[in-house]
């Protein structure tokens, strides 16, 4: 998950950890509810939409694209643009306009005591923390969670199932995951905090990324920060370990707008694309990019095309 240079070298400056994202939902969407505003913005003049450096939230900004082109509204896509460190003030300084994001992780960024894990609680607790002139729409029905994986190998060496089995191995397993997991709660500082987790080693790589499961399948690392849609966690036979204490929040998609955009026409579009995009359709669309290597683009609009979307 490289970081690309975009929108004229304006994040230069800025660091680039890798946006860690996030088991189908259940939302109740409409078309002029879910976020802080009433719809009182316009999307007259046109929307750019932002997405992060990882393949699953680039089908996610053209699937925005897509089902707002297919309402009257012009859309350009500035894909990979970075870390959420980097997309968010991007948003607030008006260089985009929309963002594809995950319900836990821009909570624990915007604050990192939340302690919200459901879906519907962080929902409420977002429209209180966000900035001023950013609201989030209803959250959608699909979901993907940030996970903890081992080899079946490992499962069987150390017994664990669980997160909180990894204290029976503490010093002995090397953790592998984007270098800013070090850092954030749902990484090294909360297993250590909530589990009592202690690893050998943390290895800077990526997030459910080539480098993180490249690793895991030659051994070089022990545990792997996965998402809970990617193709290979089944493919492997990796088992997910399981958050007994709910360390890891919901990760519903939640579309995160500029309010001044927010018109009726956008919520109803992005709410209609919501209620129709499940984890398992998500985790199909991830199969064709990762996989089999298409475009985010075209795998995006032939997918809304199908559900008559577009």
């Amino acid at each position: 998950m490289n970081r690309r240079t975009l929108l004229g070298g304006l994040f230069a400056a800025a660091s680039v950890p890798a946006l860690a994202a996030c088991s189908s939902g259940i939302t109740s969407l409409d078309s002029s509810g879910g976020g802080s505003g009433g719809g009182s913005g316009s999307s007259a003049g046109g929307l750019t939409i932002g997405t992060a450096n990882f393949s699953e939230n680039q089908i996610l900004g053209y699937l925005y694209a897509g089902v707002l082109g297919a309402a009257g509204i012009k859309t350009k896509v500035r894909p990979n643009l970075g870390s959420r460190e980097i997309v968010v003030p991007a948003l607030e300084g008006g260089d985009i306009d929309l963002l594809p994001e995950y319900q836990g992780s821009l909570l624990l960024y915007l604050d990192d005591k939340a302690t919200d894990t459901e879906a519907g609680a962080m929902q409420n607790t977002l429209t209180t923390v966000l900035p001023g002139g950013l609201e989030v729409l209803p959250y959608a029905a699909a979901e993907d969670r940030d996970s903890f994986a081992v080899t079946k190998e490992t499962a069987a060496k150390y017994g664990l199932t669980s997160l909180a089995d990894l204290r029976k191995a503490n010093g002995k397993l090397v953790l592998g995951a984007a270098a800013e997991m070090k850092k954030r709660v749902v990484g090294v500082v909360g297993l250590k905090d909530r589990y009592g987790v202690e690893f050998k080693e943390f290895k800077s790589l990526d997030s459910s990324g080539p480098l993180v499961k490249g690793a895991l399948k030659k051994g070089d690392i022990d545990v792997a920060n996965v998402f809970t849609t990617d193709v290979d966690v089944i493919e492997n036979g990796w088992v997910v370990l399981t958050d007994p204490l709910n360390l890891i929040p919901s990760q519903h998609i939640v579309p995160l707008i500029a309010s001044r955009k927010a018109d009726a026409k956008v919520r109803k579009a992005l709410a209609t694309l919501g209620n129709v995009l499940t984890s398992e359709e998500l985790t199909k669309l991830n199969r064709l990019v990762d996989k089999e290597k298409k475009d985010p683009d075209a795998v995006a609009n032939t997918w809304l095309k199908s559900k008559k979307l577009a």
